[in-house]
């Protein structure tokens, strides 16, 4: 499943997600997961429109269990936002772009004005 979208892992998840000076949302997902392919090209096109804003990444559960253990992630897609170091939302299971759009919409302006 190639897309544009930056993986994080286990390692670097410290420093790629809670030491961003922007919010990060993290994409919990599997190569498994239908629901989490169904996403994908909206979270893409989210990065392409409001990634000034906001940093959307994926973290792959089935090679990176410590840091889904770690933040309670028990289905996916899981959509963690990530401010200051800590979680500050979270998105349970697969939604059309506008409603996560709306769901992101205290980290982001939209570009309509």
């Amino acid at each position: 499943m190639a897309g544009t979208l930056k993986n994080v892992t286990d390692a670097d998840f410290d420093a790629e997600v809670l030491q961003s000076d922007k919010p990060v949302l993290v994409d919990f997902w599997a190569e498994w997961c239908g629901p989490c392919r169904q996403i994908a090209p909206s979270l893409e096109a989210i990065s392409a429109e409001y990634g000034d804003q906001i940093e959307i990444v994926k973290l792959n559960i089935d090679q990176n269990p410590n840091t889904a253990a770690k933040y309670g992630v028990m289905s996916i897609p899981t959509l963690n936002v990530y401010q200051g170091g800590e979680v500050v939302k979270t998105i349970v299971g697969a939604k059309p772009k506008a409603a996560i759009l709306r769901d992101l919409d205290s980290f982001i302006e939209a570009k309509a004005v």
